[in-house]
């Protein structure tokens, strides 16, 4: 056993000198660079930026390629969401949530319809695909449920039904990324608002069954919970927004509300849009239904730092400010590959704007021209092939790929119709700021 123990001391020493003659040349080299070459931290920041503007410009570069056919019942299209399938296969389908109180699916690359689903008596609200199957789709509904149907079967009627309490009308919803978890938020019904927890389990092998609440947080919102987004990686966290102005991030694996709240971040605004973004995910950003945008770092709660990367009251005012073409915002993206976060905004004849984020302020990437006519509603990402699908107030669905070219379509023109979500969009002016402040 001594023998053997002295043989791997000798064989450990002579690997280590080779490992010596092999590479410390190089090591000498690479710290000779950094200590005497002045300009050696600006050319990695370019190797870095370099990898960052490749993305910028991919996305600058996106174009039509499908158009869906338009519907004889037009409606605007408020919602989209792609299937999430397989790391082996590519995604099957997109869902759309449309002002008629209808969910429409589609073949996610040809764009051709394919079945349609209504949530009758109630409005649909958002659309959402499991994580763990791509042929279940669910929505919440303004009837005091989120109903889930399964694309492979040729019924209308869903499979499962989550129900809340007979006062809630639900306006925002999300399931988590394991597939456990439903959440929903409620209007505001004289004094309360509700985030309705289900149980999901065994949603992809039953037929037609009501599943009552797991239970509800009623007292860390005060007014509409417009919107709702589960973290893409931890099952356990959740975000929620609010007409209130609050932004609050829960973990749902403690035994009560109070305990559960991590972070209360105020917009100073009506909440219309949030998302996660980051390394890990460990930032929480949302914009406001007068065009407001703020970021902030969750990961710095616990320590001296703010936790606010960047809080602008009116993008608007800050974006494409020489010609005014910004009169919107839409959403915004985490992309993993760039490491960077991305809104998107438009105009109202239909112009799409990219915009990017970094804690210093808001940049133009590109506009994508001459898709809609009409104000943009909703948009969907695919990381994956840079695809983008946008959906709007002409009722159109594009489909957009870095170079696409489109087979030649009339372009349809905008639609004057009175939707049923106009009525329900409440706007918000600075009166509304002065009354927070």
């Amino acid at each position: 056993i001594s023998f053997s123990l002295q043989q791997d001391v000798i064989a450990g020493f002579l690997y280590a000198i080779l490992i010596l003659v092999v590479f410390h040349p190089v090591v000498d080299l690479i710290d000779n660079f950094n200590l005497t070459y002045k300009y050696a931290p600006l050319i990695i920041i370019t190797f870095e930026m370099t990898a960052v503007e490749r993305i910028e410009e991919q996305l600058a570069s996106l174009r039509i390629a499908k158009r869906s056919m338009l519907s004889k019942e037009p409606a605007y299209l408020l919602d989209i969401d792609v299937s999430k399938p397989a790391q082996s296969e590519s995604p099957r389908f997109l869902a759309v949530s449309c002002s008629n109180k209808s969910i429409k699916v589609y073949n996610r690359e040809t764009l051709h319809f394919l079945r349609e689903y209504r949530g009758c008596p109630g409005i649909l609200n958002g659309v959402r695909f499991a994580h763990g199957c791509d042929s279940i789709v669910f929505s919440a509904c303004s009837d005091g449920t989120v109903k889930c149907w399964d694309t492979r079967l040729a019924t209308q009627k869903a499979v499962q039904i989550f129900s809340g309490y007979p006062s809630n009308v639900f306006i925002s919803f999300d399931i988590n990324c394991s597939d456990l978890i439903v959440c929903a938020g409620t209007e505001k019904v004289e004094k309360d608002t509700f985030l309705v927890f289900w149980d999901a389990r065994g949603v992809t092998n039953c037929t037609s069954t009501t599943k009552e609440p797991l239970g509800v947080y009623s007292e860390s919102h005060n007014d509409d919970i417009t919107k709702i987004c589960f973290h893409p990686i931890k099952p356990n966290l959740v975000v929620s927004g609010s007409t209130d102005g609050l932004v609050n991030v829960f973990d749902i694996n403690k035994d009560n509300e109070d305990d559960a709240l991590i972070a209360t971040c105020n917009s100073d605004s009506s909440v219309s849009f949030i998302g996660w973004s980051g390394t890990d995910y460990k930032q929480v950003y949302c914009m406001t239904h007068d065009e407001g945008f703020c970021w902030w770092d969750i990961a710095q709660l616990d320590t001296e730092e703010a936790i606010t990367l960047l809080h602008v009251l009116d993008v608007r005012d800050v974006v494409c400010v020489e010609n005014k073409s910004l009169h919107y915002l839409v959403g915004g993206l985490y992309h993993e590959k760039a490491e960077k976060l991305f809104l998107i905004g438009g105009t109202s004849t239909g112009n799409i704007h990219l915009i990017s984020c970094s804690a210093d302020g808001l940049s133009l990437v590109g506009t994508l021209c001459g898709g809609h006519s009409a104000t943009v509603r909703s948009f969907c990402w695919n990381l994956t092939d840079e695809s983008l699908w946008t959906g709007g107030e002409d009722a159109q669905l594009l489909l957009w790929k870095p170079g696409g070219v489109e087979r030649s379509l009339a372009k349809k023109a905008s639609m004057k119709i009175a939707s049923s979500v106009q009525k329900r969009v409440r706007v918000h002016n600075s009166s509304f700021k002065s009354r927070k402040k």
